[in-house]
């Protein structure tokens, strides 16, 4: 689909590799959130694997914004038929949907499949083009009669011009660490109250004690060999939980090939056997370092393993490598007593049945207050002996 706006031509994509990836990527780094996940050659491995395709419930439309043949604003958008992968939980508005006779899917998400990672989602040169490709969104979702638009994980940038249409705004919390410039681990370990830090020494010694031990790989250094490894690990987690994986393996072998730089692997060791792998995403790009906490597996079971493998691992490696902060990933408050702290991520929301949208916008209401009496309450809980500022 192809229409003019003024000098401007919106395009409606069905993949990104109908997009120049230079043109995208170079778009991108001009973000004040980029992440690797908005890399093209993620979002390429995401549809070319299998992965996030119309058969698994994420139909692609790349919307692009052109002018004088030159791309100004873009982003990815999906057309999904469940709620899935998305960690923004909107299945009890799916349900009024139905209760009342109408068709909630399919709905347009803007966002990163399977990937709750704060960061840019409406690509632009200027706030200007930002405004008129989330008006094209809008535009293209009401001709396609889709019940509504959903904007994930959104940037101060993506947020501010969801407001200026008018779109509902929607906050979760998710939990991250900084590094306050550390000189090693047991530095880090100082800052923290007797309590936290006691327990987290033993959870250590705890696996340890069972003779496990770690080796890691970045980049290039990740051989086929321990892509596979972490791949059985990681779908082992999903099979136990009764779920196929949301990644398929050729997924992380088009990593392996197009972005290595961006991943970083854990695989814990015991009587020389390896037996649990946790792949991190990392991105010395921009201003601020940063790593990601994504998957993980094991083979066998460690007390304590986990913590270790998933936490403790990854902040000995950022504080070493002077990466500024590592995140998380979505839910899980038991994140606090490894020191990473809470922080509101936000999303946006725009649904076309008035009366339904005026019934969420009195629940997201409701919910913010809920956010915040959550988070005043996690901000007396701060395992640091001080508070960091």
């Amino acid at each position: 689909m192809k229409r003019k706006s003024n000098d401007y031509v919106i395009r409606v994509l069905d993949s990104p590799d109908q997009v120049s990836a230079a043109d995208w990527n170079d778009l991108l780094h001009l973000q004040s959130e980029p992440s690797p996940f908005m890399r093209h050659e993620y979002l390429l491995a995401l549809q070319t694997s299998g992965s996030a395709t119309a058969e698994t419930g994420w139909t692609p439309r790349f919307i692009t914004l052109q002018q004088s043949g030159s791309l100004v604003a873009a982003c990815a958008l999906y057309l999904k038929t469940h709620s899935y992968g998305e960690y923004v939980f909107d299945q009890a508005w799916a349900n009024a949907y139905a209760q009342h006779g109408l068709s909630y899917y399919p709905k347009a998400l803007v966002a990163v499949p399977f990937t709750p990672v704060p960061g840019s989602r409406l690509l632009a040169r200027s706030a200007a083009e930002r405004l008129l490709l989330l008006q094209a969104l809008l535009q293209w979702c009401k001709a396609e009669q889709l019940s509504s638009l959903h904007l994930l994980f959104c940037s101060v940038e993506d947020l501010h011009a969801c407001e200026q249409v008018g779109l509902m705004l929607r906050h979760t919390v998710q939990f991250h660490w900084n590094n306050n410039n550390y000189r090693d681990f047991d530095d880090f370990l100082a800052s923290l109250s007797q309590e936290k830090r006691k327990k987290i020494r033993q959870e250590r010694r705890k696996v340890a004690d069972a003779g496990v031990n770690f080796r890691c790989a970045t980049g290039a250094a990740m051989t086929p060999h321990d892509w596979d490894f972490f791949y059985r690990c990681y779908e082992r987690t999903y099979l136990e939980h009764g779920n196929a994986p949301y990644l398929s393996r050729e997924f992380f072998r088009m990593m392996a090939g197009t972005m290595p730089e961006n991943w970083l692997l854990f695989i814990a060791q015991r009587q020389g056997q390896d037996i649990a792998a946790s792949l991190i995403a990392i991105d010395a790009s921009g201003a601020v370092p940063v790593a990601y906490g994504r998957y993980w597996g094991a083979l066998e079971r460690v007390d304590c393993l986990h913590f270790e493998a998933c936490y403790y691992q990854p902040l000995q490696w950022c504080i070493a490598q002077g990466y500024q902060r590592f995140e998380g990933g979505a839910q899980g408050e038991h994140k606090m007593a490894r020191a990473l702290l809470p922080v509101k991520a936000s999303s946006a929301h725009w649904l076309a049945q008035p009366e339904f949208a005026a019934a969420v916008e009195r629940f997201l209401e409701r919910e913010d207050q809920g956010i915040g009496h959550y988070l005043e309450s996690l901000g007396h809980r701060s395992p640091f002996k001080v508070a960091p500022k």
